[in-house]
């Protein structure tokens, strides 16, 4: 459907440095403009961000340091943006906690003026949310067509999730009628213990997923500053995390 109007409206998206709002910088800013006659142009820029870009930051948009280093800062194309966004209303995916406010510390930081308070916000990941909400009352709805009586009450909430994976497995047929490719599908992370402490990495190696040993493999490192394993079975981790360490250990000396 083809948007109504009363302004140009900009979708933009940032790729930083980091997370923090305050501290963490741009290095690649997209957008799509639409004008009031529904034309589209876009436009896509990497940023020197005058400081190092974090490593987690990479593996999520694979921008490395020296992609950058070559790229205008902020302050050398903020005038062109104010520009570019001159009168327009904004819109973006998760923007509204995110990309704005980090664009207006940028923008600030160079000394541009320019009121992003004025415009309108639309925010498609809140508008996502609202319209189809991810609590257990809801997929109950969605999935199994009828309303969750006694939602929160333990047996209810477990009942309720049984015939909602039924239904899904119903609903989606690419969903294959396994637990072992279930456990595999739902799961947000490879970890090797609950804590995630330890996962596995590309080549389904244990390697540490914290501190100075950060995406070492757990063996070499047991092997190499046998230290560690005391430090960690002496520290503030979860048991279950202390025993997997342990197996790892027992089962390097084996081989």
């Amino acid at each position: 459907m083809r948007l109504n109007l009363k302004n140009p409206i900009i979708f933009f998206d940032l790729e930083t440095t980091g997370i923090n709002i305050a501290s963490d910088r741009i290095v690649e800013i997209a957008f799509l403009k639409v004008d009031l006659n529904g034309n589209e142009s876009t436009k896509t820029m990497r940023v020197n961000p005058e400081m190092p870009i974090s490593e987690k930051a990479t593996e999520i948009h694979g921008i490395k340091n020296e992609d950058v280093k070559d790229a205008p800062t902020f302050n050398e194309i903020a005038r062109s943006l104010v520009k570019d966004f001159e009168g327009c209303d904004l819109g973006g995916y998760n923007s509204v906690r995110f990309d704005i406010p980090l664009l207006a510390e940028e923008f600030l930081r160079a000394g541009v003026d320019i009121d992003l308070k004025r415009r309108k916000f639309v925010d498609v990941q809140v508008i996502f949310m609202k319209m189809e909400p991810r609590t257990l009352s809801a997929a109950y709805k969605l999935f199994v067509g009828k309303e969750l009586k006694d939602a929160h009450s333990a047996s209810a909430d477990t009942l309720a999730t049984y015939e909602v994976l039924q239904a899904q497995l119903d609903r989606y047929p690419n969903l294959e009628n396994d637990i072992g490719k279930l456990a595999e599908f739902s799961a947000h992370t490879r970890n090797v213990d609950f804590a995630g402490r330890i996962v596995y990495n590309e080549q389904d190696e244990e390697v540490f997923n914290f501190g100075k040993y950060k995406g070492k493999s757990v063996r070499e490192i047991l092997e190499r500053d046998p230290g560690y394993y005391g430090w960690m079975m002496n520290g503030d981790f979860p048991l279950f995390t202390k025993k997997v360490l342990t197996n790892i250990k027992l089962n390097s000396i084996k081989k």
